[in-house]
Parts: structure tokens; C-alpha cells; sequence
């Protein structure tokens, strides 16, 4: 398989301009519009180099426009808290001269607990038994995993490959294994961004999954209106990871995502919810 077009690593090393504040690149200008999940990532390093010895546990954020591929993005960072847990940061980045997105993020020191469970992962094929190459190559399916590989860095196998041509799913339950594409170095913080980054990717999907309409369907507008994330457990984001989706409600042009992340072995690593905007082209 041919390399990624675009450095993850690049995007992922936001540059310090000032004090509490950061500047990250997009990696393709030739975009319509900066993908959210590298606005999500940059945006948590950026909190994540202003706080020592304490790791996220949860990220709330809000899309408010459009990013331009075609000029960096400035973080600043405001320190909102430094308990003795605790610490909070907030993360706006700036565009423009312009807010295009706001971030809340929770850092926990860690500790000893007596409460211990988790929902059980999903019974799917394992990420070996889905081979890429075997996805429907249909007209409407211009991001082939390959195409993703190249232009987000990020690999993937999807379980229900019907949905790529527009096979409804009753439950709406949809299910793909993800890693990054490039292998990261041994930093729990840089794992946990690397994820927020691809957890971003094709969420909205399973609002649609319950219709027959295909993956990229050009009849429909979506678009990301929020994200929060939490994180429970330690993982690799360069190893595989099964993300499991479920749309509970749309209504109103809007449509509601959660998810869950689990290693193979079933353990429970993270949890992600999202509101998007989902409307048909008029």
C-alpha cells in the first residue's frame, strides 16, 4: 500500500508562538474546508503542552465556521483550572481574526478507584478478516480507503461494507476498525490526540445508516456541530481499534451520534458523542 500523501506527524507538531498560544498547519490546501478532526487534535495539543503530569480524561468542543486549508489555524489557550485532580483548559482557534472553533478540555491527575466496568464490544469480524481492496468501487464512492489513507492519514476496515452503496442498517448500528496510518512514538497524550483526530472521521454516518443512502451521498449536506470525547482506559492509536456507532435520534436537520472504541481484546478505551447537521440539497 503506497505511503500517506500527508505527514501526520506534521500535524501534530503545533508550533508554540507565545505563551498560550499555538499555530498548526493543514496539510491539504487544496480542501474545501479544514477536516474537523485535525482542528480537534491541534487543538487539544495545544491544551496538552500547558499542563504537566496529568493526562485528558474529556473533551468538549463546538465547529462555529468553516476552517481555511489555505492559512494556519492559531490555539490560544486559556488555563481555566489547576485543582488538585483537575486542571481545564479552554482552546479557541482563530482564523480570520475569527473563532472557528471552541474546545473545553479535562486533564485528571489519576487515581485508585473501587468502580470498575464497562460495556462489553460488539461480536464482529477482526480487522484482518476485512480486506480493503474487497469494498464496492461505485461512482457516489470517491473516498476509497485508499483515498483516506492518502489525504487523513488514517486506516481503516469497515464491517458493514453494504453501507458504501447504500444498504440501510434497521438499528443503525455501524461498526469500522481505525488506526493512524503512521506509527506514533510512546506518548499517551499524543496517542489520545491522534485518536480525537480520527474519531472525527465519517462519525455522522450513522445517522444515515437507518436510509438507503450511501456513504458521501452528494444529495445531503452534513456537516459537525459539536464533539465531546472521553477517555477511560490506555490504548495505541497506530493499532486497531473498533469503533462502534449508533444514531439514538435526528430530527429538525439535525442528527445525533454516539460511539464507543474498544482494543480487540474488548477493553473499552474511549467514548465519543456528536451532533451534526444533516440536510438534504434543496
Amino acid at each position: 500500500m503506497s505511503e500517506s500523501l500527508i505527514d501526520l506527524l506534521a500535524i501534530f507538531d503545533v508550533e508554540p508562538i507565545e505563551t498560550n498560544l499555538f499555530r498548526g498547519k493543514c496539510p491539504n490546501t487544496k480542501a474545501q474546508r479544514v477536516f474537523g478532526g485535525q482542528v480537534i487534535a491541534q487543538a487539544m495539543i495545544g491544551a496538552c503542552r500547558t499542563v504537566e503530569g496529568r493526562l485528558p480524561n474529556s473533551l468538549h468542543g463546538y465547529f462555529i465556521r468553516p476552517g481555511d486549508p489555505r492559512v494556519p489555524i492559531i490555539y490560544q489557550v486559556e488555563r481555566l483550572r489547576e485543582g488538585k485532580s483537575y486542571s481545564t483548559r479552554r482552546v479557541t482557534a482563530i482564523q480570520h481574526g475569527n473563532a472557528i472553533f471552541s474546545m473545553v478540555v479535562s486533564f485528571h491527575a489519576g487515581e485508585e478507584s473501587a468502580f470498575h466496568h464497562q460495556d462489553k464490544m460488539p461480536r464482529v469480524p477482526p480487522p484482518e478478516k476485512l480486506v480493503a481492496g474487497k469494498l464496492p468501487k461505485q461512482p457516489m464512492y470517491c473516498e476509497t480507503t485508499e483515498f483516506i489513507r492518502r489525504y487523513y492519514a488514517i486506516e481503516l476496515r469497515p464491517v458493514e461494507i453494504g453501507r458504501y452503496v447504500g444498504q440501510k442498517t434497521d438499528d443503525g448500528r455501524v461498526h469500522i476498525w481505525i488506526k493512524a496510518a503512521a506509527r506514533l512514538r510512546d506518548d499517551p497524550a499524543l496517542h489520545m490526540c491522534a485518536l480525537a483526530y480520527a474519531s472525527d472521521y465519517s462519525l455522522l454516518d450513522a445517522v444515515t445508516a437507518r436510509y438507503e443512502r450511501p456513504l458521501f451521498d452528494k444529495r445531503l449536506m452534513i456537516a459537525s456541530l459539536d464533539h465531546a470525547m472521553w477517555f477511560h482506559r490506555p490504548f495505541r492509536a497506530d493499532e486497531w481499534l473498533l469503533y462502534a456507532k449508533e444514531s439514538p435520534s435526528a430530527q429538525d436537520g439535525r442528527g445525533l451520534v454516539r460511539g464507543l472504541i474498544f482494543k480487540p481484546d474488548g477493553t473499552l478505551v474511549a467514548s465519543v458523542a456528536q451532533e451534526g447537521s444533516v440536510r438534504e440539497r434543496r
